[in-house]
């Protein structure tokens, strides 16, 4: 999955989407590899914002470190999960309700698309992704 092309971004990433081209960025584990001044450097030569491309870094993360679908990882992203360790982190319990009232504010009553099961899923491969204070990689939630 990391290394799928990440085009075409959604409309509103439009210009963002042009300098990353023009930059040779064809994969979401790329984009998820630049450093802050680079996304500066970007931002700066051609009318992409850096905090549009800051967004999409943050996305490229969440696909590229814990293989999760593009919208997925949007979609955490804007229920306030920007890295794997915020999402480490998190309530199983209080994320579900959290990404519940985003698909139902964003889809109408249509069925949510993320369970309580991924939900645990994807905490525990945040959770497998880095080791704790006691080094075990494990957290109590």
């Amino acid at each position: 999955m990391p290394e799928h092309s990440p085009y075409p971004l959604p409309r509103h990433f439009q210009r963002e989407e042009a300098q990353l081209q023009r930059h040779g960025i064809s994969s979401w584990a790329q984009l998820a590899a630049l450093s802050d001044g680079e996304l500066r450097q970007l931002a700066s030569g051609g009318g992409a914002l850096e905090r549009q491309l800051r967004k999409l870094r943050g996305q490229a993360q969440l696909v590229s470190e814990l293989e999760l679908d593009p919208h997925e990882a949007a979609l955490l992203l804007y229920a306030g999960i920007a890295s794997s360790q915020g999402l480490a982190a998190a309530s199983p319990q209080q994320l579900l309700t959290q990404l519940g009232r985003l698909e139902r504010s964003l889809l109408g009553m249509a069925p949510a698309r993320v369970d309580a099961a991924t939900v645990r899923r994807w905490i525990q491969r945040a959770q497998a992704r880095r080791p704790g204070p006691g080094g075990s990689g494990r957290s109590a939630n």
